[in-house]
């Protein structure tokens, strides 16, 4: 006898002799149904499955982990004539007949999920029958039994001529699919009704025809080419496909499966052709995509334009014809966007910062990019921002056409594109609106639904971040930027030395704003000093420090320094600005605080210049004649390194020679090493310009990218020179009666000069300055005169005390000679030089 059963743990660890009498019962228990580990149904609905379904046609036994009778329903006692009473509480193992049949080894019952197979029971009349069990084992701690073993009592009631009509029926009326079958000639011979439903044709309407005679498109084709193949082959064929059958009102996606039909011997007799409808998941794997590619592309860069743009980009075409990004026109230029975003009356303003259509030139739009509108209440981007939620409409809806009425302008390009559906969706971040985005449909015919919504808003609120990201960013960097501009000279200073002109690029990537800097110091003597430097890092600290540095630079040259000392007092200077960034407690640094630098003091009268550096890219020079070349520099480390010297160079340039002083972010980037940098920087600088404007322009223009990744600083001078007639020098005896003699001398010369009217001042300037080192100091005494745009007198002596401004007191004899020429001079100073000092003045001259 044949029964096909279901078993779960019944065969484990049997071992009692086959036909042996299950041990004796225990205390009876009422028969167990499976329990359910869903929510329970309803009495009556419950009763009219099992009226239905015929609950003793299957054989119900429940297990413990130990393989005891937990259940037994009548099914069962209909099988194998024990009733739940006996049967309840006993090992299961005692039914075998013989033992449970292993494939591929023993059965390791415990770890299944589900185990079918036949197993030999023995009946309560002794007789031996062959059951098909299906067993389920349940997962622990689930409150319901280890074990559900289910067999069928009889596998077959219906007539053969009723399982064909369900056959015949289940390909008619199959509700999963559409479905053809068509001959070895791929002529069509039976279609079912889903087929016929999507085809808008009855299957006695495409009896007889190709495919691609029923779908006259290229999707047809492909499935009559695969039809083919699957003849050819006999292997099956798989493709997907969009399109708008005829008779559908929108496109649809299908998986069109192709397969061969065979006779019992094998031979193939036709092809079947399923296509199922993937509409939902084609569309849902197609939002998982924008969403994928909004990730990717959406915030890029830190640019709100850009990433505006970028939003646009993904929109249109897959999601709408057309879209705009608006931003709240109160946001431009606040620090913090205001708590409440619409008015307290009034419309609301929006700048249009991005748009993008799927017809060139986004005609649409009614507002081109960079403007600004007005909408008032009522109007779809008000309400949405008042609602704070994105809202879709048909341009027919009531509210949308009561807007409409009050602004022609756009309601003629609504009638004249054909837009017919519109979604309104907020740009939202850390809780502040930032304005919306506005989507239109005209070329698509299909309305935008509710799926499209929810994708839209996942796509605005992924935009909103990165735009307010950007915002924040360009407001941080906009105040770094003045910061560090404040910090740069404004206009360089008049001087005769060298004609200069200057360029600085704040870095365009996300590096941020840096601590470049250049400066142009006059110094006493007609001389004039020349700085470039760069602070290592980006942001508001760096911009501070290199403000610090520009500021001690200035002060250790009004001192006249020679270069290697100045470098030397810059770096103990960096060294201590990097302590007082430590951490007080933990001993770490905020940051590495480095600097690298480059000083050079150009002398006109002697036409030397002398340069020092520190870690810093070396200067160029282009001679008149035309040659180019780096000036070669000793090796010194960055500023803050500490403990090595800096040493001087110093190189003497005919006039009109060119100086390029500048910042590793000009020869430097990720594409170019620093030598092939410095060869295109050469090339640049070799080319004829007709001014020095003109050729940092050129430089920039040749050398850098369009968005730098550091910043630049460029400083271009060229040199000049004075001439001799300039220039008087006379060696003063150190004699109290020389001071005489050096008046006529000096009154002399600016007569020459054409200078009478300095003649008062600068005769009170000499006597005093040429009578002080005859005083106090000692030989040689040399006195020089420079004719500039200034008129500067200087007096070298062998001494090194430096004199000292004081006030005299009223008996005083002397003390008041230097008060007297700082009240009568522009400016005055005092130098030390290798073996000895000078002591300056300067007046101003009117011009001429």
């Amino acid at each position: 006898m044949e029964q096909p059963v279901t078993v779960g743990r019944a065969g484990h660890g049997a071992d009692r002799p086959l036909g042996a009498e299950p041990p004796a019962p225990q205390a009876p228990k009422a028969p167990e149904a499976t329990q359910a580990t869903q929510a329970p149904e309803a009495p009556e609905a419950l009763a009219d499955l099992a009226g239905l379904v015929g609950e003793d046609l299957t054989a119900r036994v429940t297990l413990d982990e130990q393989g005891k009778v937990t259940g037994w329903n009548t099914g069962a006692e209909r099988l194998l004539g024990y009733s739940a009473r006996q049967m309840t509480g006993r090992p299961a193992a005692g039914l075998l007949a013989e033992p449970i049949p292993a494939r591929g080894g023993p059965p390791a019952f415990a770890g299944l999920p589900r185990w079918s197979g036949d197993v030999a029971l023995r009946h309560h009349d002794g007789r031996k029958l062959t059951v098909r069990i299906l067993a389920h084992h349940r997962a622990p701690g689930t409150g319901a039994p280890a074990w559900l073993l289910l067999s069928a009592l009889t596998r077959r009631q219906s007539p053969p001529a009723l399982d064909e009509s369900l056959v015949s029926w289940s390909f008619t009326q199959s509700p999963c699919c559409a479905l053809a079958l068509y001959d070895t000639r791929l002529r069509l011979r039976r279609a079912n009704e889903g087929m016929q439903r999507a085809m808008a044709l009855t299957e006695e309407e495409m009896l007889g025809l190709r495919v691609s005679e029923i779908v006259d498109d290229e999707a047809g084709a492909r499935a009559e080419r695969d039809m083919a193949r699957v003849l050819r082959t006999g292997e099956p064929q798989y493709e997907e496909n969009y399109l708008r059958a005829p008779g559908e009102p929108r496109e649809h996606a299908w998986s069109v499966f192709e397969s061969a039909l065979r006779d019992a011997e094998g031979t193939i007799q036709g092809v079947c052709l399923s296509a199922h409808d993937t509409t939902e998941q084609f569309w849902a794997r197609k939002r998982l995509q924008l969403i994928a590619e909004a990730g990717r592309r959406i915030g890029a860069t830190l640019d709100v334009r850009r990433t505006a743009e970028e939003l646009t980009d993904v929109i249109v075409p897959a999601l709408a014809d057309f879209v705009s990004v608006d931003l709240v026109a109160a946001l431009d230029d606040v620090p913090e966007p205001p708590a409440r975003v619409l008015p307290a009356d009034g419309p609301l303003l929006l700048r249009r910062v991005a748009l993008r259509s799927v017809t060139p030139g986004a005609p649409e739009a009614v507002v081109a990019a960079g403007q600004v509108d007005a909408y008032p209440e009522g109007s779809a981007p008000y309400e949405s921002l008042r609602a704070g939620r994105a809202t879709l409409h048909e341009v027919t809806d009531p509210a949308f056409a009561g807007w409409l009425a009050y602004d022609p302008e756009r309601a003629a390009r609504i009638r004249a594109f054909g837009i017919h559906s519109v979604m309104t969706v907020p740009l939202v971040a850390r809780g502040v609106t930032l304005g919306v985005a506005f989507l239109l449909r005209h070329r698509t015919p299909d309305p935008f639904r509710h799926d499209d919504l929810v994708l839209a808003r996942e796509l605005t609120a992924r935009a909103a971040v990165s735009i307010d990201n950007a915002r924040r960013y360009t407001r941080e960097r906009t105040t770094a930027v003045t910061l560090q501009r404040s910090l740069l000279p404004r206009r360089l200073p008049r001087q005769a030395a060298v004609e200069v002109a200057t360029r600085y690029l704040p870095a365009g990537g996300h590096a941020g704003v840096g601590g470049d800097w250049f400066d142009v110091i006059p110094l006493s003597g007609a001389r004039v000093a020349l700085v470039v430097g760069d602070v290592v890092g980006h942001g508001l600290h760096a911009s501070a420090t290199m403000g610090r540095l520009r500021t001690a630079v200035r002060t250790l040259a009004d001192i006249d320094l020679p270069c290697d000392e100045l470098l030397t007092h810059l770096d103990d200077l960096v060294t201590r600005l990097s302590v007082e960034g430590e951490d007080g407690e933990s001993g770490e640094t905020s940051g590495d605080l480095g600097a690298t630098c480059l000083y050079a003091v150009y002398d006109p009268v002697s036409r030397r210049c002398c340069f020092a550096g520190a870690g810093h890219p070396v200067p160029v020079v282009v001679r008149p004649d035309g040659r180019v070349e780096p000036i070669d520099l000793p090796a010194a480390p960055p500023l803050g390194m500490g403990g090595l010297p800096h040493e001087a160079t110093e190189v003497v340039l005919p006039e009109g020679s060119l100086l390029a002083l500048y910042t590793n972010g000009l020869i430097e980037n990720r594409d170019r090493d620093v030598d092939a940098g410095v060869h295109r920087l050469r090339e640049a600088l070799a080319r004829p310009a007709p001014s020095l404007d003109a050729l940092c322009d050129t430089v920039l223009a040749d050398l850098l990218p369009s968005r730098p990744a550091d910043d630049v600083a460029l400083l271009v001078a060229r040199t000049r020179a004075l001439d001799a007639s300039q220039v008087a020098t006379w060696a003063v005896p150190d004699d109290p009666s020389a001071v005489a003699q050096t008046r006529k001398d000096v009154v002399a010369q600016l007569e020459r000069w054409g200078l009478s009217d300095a003649v008062f001042v600068t005769e009170l300037v000499v006597s005093e300055l040429v009578t002080n080192a005859i005083r106090h100091a000692r030989p040689p005494i040399q006195l020089r005169l420079i004719h500039d745009n200034n008129l500067i007198c200087e007096v070298s002596d062998g001494g090194n005390t430096a004199p000292h401004l004081r006030r005299a007191r009223t008996y005083d004899e002397g003390g008041r000679g230097l008060l007297l020429v700082a009240q009568l001079t522009e400016r005055w100073g005092t130098r030390q030089g290798a073996t000895g000092k000078t002591i300056w003045a300067e007046q101003t001259l009117p011009l001429q």
